[in-house]
C-alpha cells in the first residue's frame, strides 16, 4: 500500500514537465469502467515506469470511467478527476495525487540551486565543491527528495557514484546484505558486512528501492548531481498476519551469482526447536540441504562429502576450533549476540581459504549506538545475560554477552553409575565499534569460552577457546575501501587425573594462530566489482604433553615436539555483469605454505612404506628455517544466467587447499582430538568441485525453490592404518595414509518466506567414497577399492515450519531424517597362534539404524507495547517428540566367548523444555 502524507507539498520538488511533454511522451490505451483508484494505478504502472504516490483513504468513494486510445497520461488523469476535488502533478516518472490541496511543481520563490554567496577565484570554487562532495546526507524518510552532490542549475549528462551506509533506525547497527535497486536502470548493489554500499547511477532524478533481510522494504528519492554520500536507515520488519503485497524486486536468490550459499537470520534460528530450548546456530545449519552430522549431540558437521575439520568456522573473523559446549548439546555461539550467518558450500569467495568443504561465517551485532538495551534468558540448564549501548552516542558502541550452566542437577538424575558426574561451561563475547570519522571505523571483538566435565571418574576434561581480533576499515573514496585486521586465536584442552597420586597425570594440547589480513573492495563501475588482498597465518601447535600431576606421581613425562607453519595467500576476484541476464564471478587465490623449524624430520627410503624399519636417518632444522614449501592456485568461478525475472540457472567451479589436519580416532570431533600441520611427510589436502543449480521464485516471490547438483574430488585426505595410535605419537606419518576420494549429490530446497505459515523443507542425496590403493602406503584398505567415508549418509530430509496465530502466539515444528552412518562390524572368530581372534568386515561395510527425530515448541510473547520497561516471552516445547532411541554410537564387548553389540542413545526419550526470555 502507498500512504503518502502531503502536508509539505507546498515545497515540492522542481519539475520540467513542459519540456518533457514536448519530447517522447508515453501514450496509453485504457478502458476503465467504474474502476477503483488502485485498479487504475496498477494498470498504468504495469504498462510504464510511472510510480504513483497517494493516500488510498481519500479515494474510497471515487470510481473512474475513462476510455481512451493512445493518449498521454495527463489526459487520462484530467478525465478521471473531472468535476472532483482531486489534483495531480507529474514529475518525470513520479505522479502525485491529493485532494483539496495545491501541488506546486516549481521551485519556491527565492530558492536557488546555486550557492547563495558569490565566490571569486578558482580556489574558492574548488573548496566549495570539495565540501559539497564530503557532505553526508542522512535519508530517514521515503517522502522527501534528497539532493546529492554539488548542485547546479542544470543536470549534466553522465553518471555519478552514490555510496554510504545502511543502518537500523533503532540501534544504528549496520544492515548486512541489503540490496539497493533502481528499476528504471536495472542497476543494483548490496551492502557488505559493515552496511557499506557503492553504486554508479545516471545523474538526475532516481528512486532507490531498498530491501534487507528481516527489515521493512523502503525507498528513497534522490536527485544525483555529482558523486556523493547517502546514509539510509531501515526499520525492522513486523510480520503482518494479513495478506501482503510482495514487490518484484525480492529476487536476490535468483539474481545473485552465489551458488551453494545459505543465509540465515537470527529470527529464523530462534523459531527452530532445539534440545533444552535454547536457540542453536549449529542445529539450524544442520537443517540446510547438503549439511549433515554423524550423530546426535555431535560437535562437528559435514558439508557436501567433507570431513568435520574441512569447515572453516569464523566468528567475527576469529577462527573457532571447537564450536560446541556440554558434549555437543549447545553451540558455542550466543544466540542473543549473533546477527546473521552465511554458509558457503560452493562459490566460496576468494578471501577465504585453508579448508576444503565450506566456510561458516558468523557475524555478531555491533551494539546499539543510540540507547542502552539488554536481554536475559533462563532455561533448564543455562542462563544468559547481554548488555549493549552507546559509549559515545552515534559513534561508539559496545555489546557484551555471557552464558553459563548449572547442569549438575540433571546429571544427578542419571543412573547410579553416572551420579558423580559433573559438567559446566561458560562463554563471554565482547564487541566494540567506533566511528573515527566518515572514512575510518575501528572494530574490536573478543571471545572466551571454557568447558569442564567428568563422567563418574576422577578424570577431568577441560577445553577452551580464546580469540581476539582488531579491524580497521578505511574508505579511500566512494569506490575503494580497505579492511585491515589482525588477531590471535587459541584452542587448548587438558585431561587430568589425581585420585591415585602415584598414577596422577596431566595431558595437554594447544594450537595458536596469529593472523593478518588486508582486504580491498573496489567498485570499478556497475559492471565490475573487484576484491583483492592478502592474508597470512602463523600456526604454532603443541601436539601433546604428558606430565606427572603432583609430587608423588611416577608418570614418565612425554612431550611431542612443537610444530610451526606459515600459510599465506594473495587473491583477486571480479564480479562482471556481462549483460542484464548474464553475470560472471571469477577469481584466483595463490596459496603458499611453509613448514618451519625447529623440527627433526625423518628421512624414509624411497618407494617404501613409512615405517620404522624404513627410516634412513633424520635431519634437524633450526628455528625459523623453511623446511618444506607448498604452492598452488585456487580457482573460483561462477556464473548466473537469468531465464526470466524469477528463474535462473547457475554454474560454479572451485579448487581448494588445506594445510591443517584433524587427527581423531572417533567419528565426531571430541575434545581430545589433535591437529597436525602439513610437513615433509604429510601432504596438503586438495579438492575441486563443480556444481550446477536451478533457482525459481513463485507466488509473488514468497516461495523460493532451488535444486543443486555437485561433484567433488578429494586428494590426500588423511585416513588411518588399522590400529593407528594418534595421541602422543612422535612419528604420526607412520600411522596415517593418504587417500583419494569422490563425493557427489543433489540438494532440493523449498522455502516460504511470508505469511502466517513460513519455513523450509530440504532433501539431500549425497555419497562420499574414499580409496586407498597406494602400494607404498604399507597396506590396502578394502583391497584398494572405494569404501564409504565414516560420514557417508545417502539420504537426509528436514522440515522446519512456523505458524503464527497472532503477534503473540506461534508454534514451530521440526522433522529430521537421515540414513545411518557406516560402521565396521565383527563378523567371525578364528584361532591364530593359539589364541582366539575376531575377524572384522571390510571397512564401513554396514550401517547403524536410520536417524529420525521430531520436535515441537510454542512461543508465547508478551504484549508489544512500545513504551514499557521490559518485554518478555516464553518458549515451551518437547525435543524428540516421539521418543525414538536414535543410535549415537555402537560398540561390542566379549563375555564368556560371546561377542555382543550395543547401541548408545543420547536422547532416548522425549525431552520437555521451557525457557523464559526478557528484553530491556
Amino acid at each position: 500500500m502507498r500512504k503518502i502524507y502531503f502536508a509539505s507539498f507546498c515545497l515540492l520538488f522542481f519539475l520540467q514537465a513542459a519540456s518533457a511533454q514536448q519530447g517522447n511522451v508515453k501514450l496509453f490505451s485504457v478502458n476503465f469502467q467504474q474502476a477503483t483508484i488502485s485498479q487504475v494505478v496498477n494498470e498504468i504502472e504495469s504498462k510504464s515506469d510511472y510510480h504513483f504516490y497517494y493516500d488510498p483513504a481519500q479515494f474510497d468513494s471515487l470510481r473512474v470511467t475513462v476510455k481512451v486510445t493512445k493518449k498521454p497520461l495527463s489526459m487520462i488523469l484530467d478525465q478521471a478527476f473531472k468535476k472532483t476535488a482531486f489534483v495531480y502533478a507529474i514529475d518525470q516518472q513520479q505522479v502525485f495525487i491529493t485532494k483539496n490541496r495545491q501541488i506546486r511543481t516549481e521551485l519556491a520563490p527565492g530558492y536557488s540551486l546555486r550557492h547563495s554567496e558569490q565566490t571569486s577565484g578558482a580556489a574558492a570554487v574548488t573548496d566549495y565543491t570539495a565540501e559539497a562532495e564530503k557532505k553526508v546526507t542522512e535519508a530517514t524518510t521515503e517522502n522527501k527528495l534528497y539532493e546529492i552532490g554539488v548542485k547546479t542549475n542544470t543536470i549534466k549528462a553522465g553518471k555519478a557514484i552514490l555510496s554510504g551506509y545502511i543502518r537500523d533506525i533503532k540501534s544504528g547497527e549496520a544492515v548486512t546484505g541489503a540490496t539497493i535497486y533502481v528499476s528504471n536502470t536495472k542497476t543494483g548493489a548490496a551492502s557488505d558486512q559493515f552496511g557499506y554500499y557503492s553504486i554508479t547511477l545516471p545523474r538526475g532524478r532516481q528512486t532507490l528501492l531498498i530491501r534487507g533481510l528481516g527489515m521493512k522494504d523502503t525507498r528513497r528519492q534522490i536527485i544525483l548531481y555529482t558523486d556523493g554520500k547517502l546514509n539510509i536507515e531501515m526499520q525492522e520488519q513486523i510480520n503482518s498476519l494479513k495478506e501482503v503485497k510482495i514487490s518484484g524486486e525480492k529476487v536476490a536468490n535468483v539474481r545473485s551469482t552465489d551458488l551453494g550459499l545459505a543465509r540465515l537470520d537470527i529470527k529464523n534460528i530462534k523459531q527452530i526447536p532445539t534440545a533444552f530450548g535454547e536457540a542453536d546456530v549449529l542445529k539450524v545449519v544442520l537443517t540446510l540441504p547438503g549439511v549433515t552430522s554423524v550423530g546426535e549431540a555431535t560437535t562437528g558437521f559435514n558439508v557436501r562429502g567433507g570431513a568435520a575439520d574441512e569447515n572453516l568456522i569464523l566468528l567475527d573473523g576469529n577462527t573457532i576450533y571447537n564450536p560446541a559446549h556440554f558434549f555437543g548439546f549447545f553451540a558455542a555461539f550466543n544466540p542473543d549476540i549473533v546477527k546473521d550467518i552465511e554458509l558457503y558450500k560452493s562459490s566460496i569467495p576468494e578471501k577465504f581459504g585453508g579448508r576444503l568443504s565450506s566456510v561458516l561465517d558468523i557475524t555478531n551485532r555491533e551494539g546499539n549506538k543510540k540507547k542502552f538495551t539488554g536481554s536475559a534468558g533462563i532455561g533448564l540448564l543455562t542462563s544468559r545475560l547481554n548488555v549493549e549501548g552507546p559509549i559515545v552516542k552515534d559513534k561508539t558502541s559496545f555489546i557484551f554477552g555471557g552464558r553459563t550452566t548449572y547442569s549438575d542437577w540433571l546429571l544427578k538424575l542419571l543412573p547410579e553409575s553416572y551420579k558423580h558426574s559433573q559438567a559446566s561451561f561458560y562463554d563471554f563475547n565482547l564487541g566494540i565499534s567506533h566511528q573515527v570519522n566518515e572514512k575510518n571505523n575501528i572494530y574490536l571483538s573478543g571471545y572466551l569460552s571454557q568447558d569442564k566435565f567428568k563422567l563418574n571418574s576422577d578424570t577431568a576434561y577441560k577445553y577452551s577457546n580464546k580469540n581476539l581480533n582488531l579491524k580497521w576499515k578505511h574508505n579511500f573514496n566512494n569506490k575503494l575501501y580497505n579492511l585491515l585486521s589482525a588477531g590471535i586465536d587459541r584452542y587448548q584442552y587438558d585431561v587430568s587425573s589425581s585420585a591415585n597420586p602415584v598414577n596422577a597425570y596431566d595431558l595437554g594440547f594447544n594450537v595458536t594462530q596469529s593472523n593478518f589480513k588486508s582486504d580491498f573492495t573496489y567498485y570499478l563501475n556497475n559492471k565490475h566489482t573487484l576484491n583483492f588482498g592478502l592474508n597470512s597465518i602463523l600456526y604454532k601447535i603443541n601436539p601433546g604433553t604428558f606430565e606427572p600431576n603432583g609430587p608423588k606421581s611416577l608418570i614418565n613425562p612425554d612431550v611431542i615436539a612443537p610444530e610451526k607453519g606459515l600459510e599465506s595467500a594473495i587473491y583477486l576476484g571480479d564480479k562482471y555483469d556481462v549483460t542484464d541476464n548474464l553475470t560472471i564471478s571469477a577469481g584466483v587465490r595463490l596459496n603458499m605454505y611453509n613448514y618451519l623449524g625447529p623440527a627433526t624430520v625423518n628421512n624414509y627410503a624411497p618407494n617404501l612404506p613409512k615405517e620404522p624399519n624404513n627410516v634412513l636417518d633424520s635431519t634437524r632444522y633450526p628455528n625459523g628455517k623453511f623446511i618444506k614449501t607448498y604452492f598452488g592456485p585456487d580457482i573460483r568461478l561462477s556464473a548466473r544466467y537469468l531465464l526470466s525475472d524469477n528463474l535462473s540457472v547457475k554454474a560454479g567451479y572451485n579448487t581448494l587447499h588445506q594445510y591443517l589436519h584433524l587427527l581423531s580416532n572417533s567419528t565426531s570431533i571430541s575434545p581430545t582430538d589433535v591437529y597436525q600441520l602439513t610437513d615433509v611427510n604429510v601432504k596438503p589436502e586438495t579438492g575441486d568441485q563443480v556444481s550446477l543449480g536451478l533457482f525459481k521464485n513463485a507466488q509473488n516471490n514468497t516461495i523460493e525453490m532451488s535444486v543443486e547438483v555437485y561433484y567433488k574430488r578429494l586428494r590426500n585426505y588423511l585416513d588411518y592404518k588399522s590400529g593407528a595410535v594418534l595421541l602422543l605419537n612422535h612419528h604420526i606419518e607412520q600411522d596415517v595414509i593418504n587417500t583419494q576420494g569422490k563425493a557427489y549429490g543433489a540438494e532440493f530446497l523449498v522455502k516460504k518466506t511470508a505469511g502466517k505459515l513460513n519455513g523450509w523443507m530440504s532433501y539431500t542425496y549425497s555419497r562420499t567414497f574414499l580409496k586407498q590403493d597406494d602400494p607404498y602406503a604399507g597396506e590396502f584398505i578394502n583391497g584398494g577399492k572405494y569404501y564409504p567415508a565414516n560420514y557417508d549418509k545417502p539420504h537426509a530430509f528436514n522440515f522446519n515450519g512456523n505458524y503464527r496465530f497472532t503477534h503473540r502466539y506461534s508454534i514451530s515444528f521440526d522433522i529430521s531424517y537421515s540414513t545411518g552412518r557406516p560402521i565396521t562390524l565383527p563378523i567371525a572368530k578364528y584361532e591364530y597362534a593359539g589364541s582366539e581372534r575376531v575377524l572384522y568386515s571390510d571397512r564401513n561395510l554396514y550401517r547403524i539404524p536410520d536417524y529420525f527425530r521430531s520436535d515441537f515448541s510454542i512461543i508465547i510473547e508478551g504484549n508489544h507495547r512500545v513504551h514499557q520497561l521490559t518485554h518478555n516471552s516464553w518458549t515451551i516445547g518437547v525435543y524428540n517428540l516421539t521418543g525414538r532411541q536414535n543410535a549415537y554410537s555402537t560398540f561390542f564387548t566379549e563375555q564368556s566367548g560371546v561377542i555382543s553389540g550395543y547401541k548408545l542413545s543420547i536422547f532416548a526419550a522425549p525431552i520437555p523444555f521451557i525457557n523464559y526470555n526478557i528484553r530491556f
